[in-house]
């Protein structure tokens, strides 16, 4: 595998939620949409390599999905909702404050456009840190929130395998990633460790198509493809901290490689250090859940 890494774009707040959105009808096969928490702005990058704004999400935006008539959501971290963008804008597809006292952040959304939405579940600036479980929610279609999981650390960054019937949940400061077998209702059961990951804290996840993960690790710097069990297989060294990563491309076989620095607002909007970088790899992406 060559680690040869290519810029995609630079001078971002805190960028985050990567998500290669596949179209086989477009240059390019598709783009790269990403947040940008503190410039509060939804972005998408084109086949020329050209940022656009796609929407500005007052309350900061995180995680991002699809529903399966093409409407984006985005998780508002600091009012704790999750947004629709309809037609008209922004619209509030549920209240997670209910269950969130502390803000949201990543998510992942099935094919029948059922959302799962972690939270931080403490103040991470707070120091020293005191990390304190947390709950999973799951959005509905129909906007009804409920609790998928509880007891979870810092749940972040989630991927449903192809086959719909699997979640894995990056659990950051529980150091782990822990599966759940889906039922057909969305329902979350079987709880059990898919990867027990020492010292890193996973961040954002991507799953590719021997069933393998790349997780970012923003303390070790790097970006490392775990295989079930915890086996690392590979490791991709970052200049800062790896916060998320997508597989895509037309072939499904590039490596989005989210960095920065965690830091508070105003030092990341003043330092400008998050970056997207991307590097060829040998396995692609795993394929889009199906329905169950």
């Amino acid at each position: 595998m060559t680690t040869h890494v290519t810029p995609i774009i630079t001078g971002l707040a805190f960028a985050e939620a990567p998500r290669w959105r596949a179209d086989p009808t477009a240059p390019g096969g598709g783009e790269l949409w990403f947040s940008d928490f503190f410039t509060r702005c939804v972005m998408r990058i084109d086949s020329e390599g050209r940022a656009h704004k796609v929407v500005e999400v007052p309350n900061q935006p995180s995680g991002l999905g699809w529903l399966p008539d093409g409407r984006l959501l985005v998780v508002s971290m600091l009012d704790r909702k999750l947004m629709r963008l309809d037609a008209t804008g922004l619209a509030v597809a549920a209240d997670l404050s209910g269950l969130a006292a502390f803000p949201c952040n990543d998510m992942v959304v099935d094919a029948s456009g059922r959302a799962y939405i972690g939270n931080f579940g403490f103040d991470i600036f707070v120091r020293p840190v005191e990390p304190r479980p947390t709950v999973l929610a799951m959005v509905a279609p129909d906007g009804k929130v409920s609790v998928a999981a509880d007891d979870v650390l810092f749940p972040n960054g989630a991927v449903i395998t192809p086959d719909g019937c699997t979640m894995i949940l990056a659990e950051t400061f529980g150091r782990r990633l822990t599966a759940f077998d889906i039922a057909s209702d969305g329902t979350l059961a079987n709880r059990r460790l898919w990867a027990d990951l020492d010292n890193i804290a996973p961040d954002g996840i991507c799953l590719d198509a021997e069933g393998a993960m790349w997780v970012a690790s923003p303390r070790s710097n790097e970006f490392v493809r775990v295989l079930q069990g915890g086996r690392i297989a590979q490791r991709i060294a970052s200049s800062q901290q790896g916060i998320a990563c997508a597989l895509g491309g037309a072939d499904g076989c590039t490596l989005f490689m989210v960095s920065g620095r965690v830091r508070p607002h105003a030092e990341s909007l003043a330092e400008r250090t998050g970056r997207i970088d991307a590097v060829r790899v040998d396995v692609p992406a795993a394929g889009p859940p199906r329905c169950l």
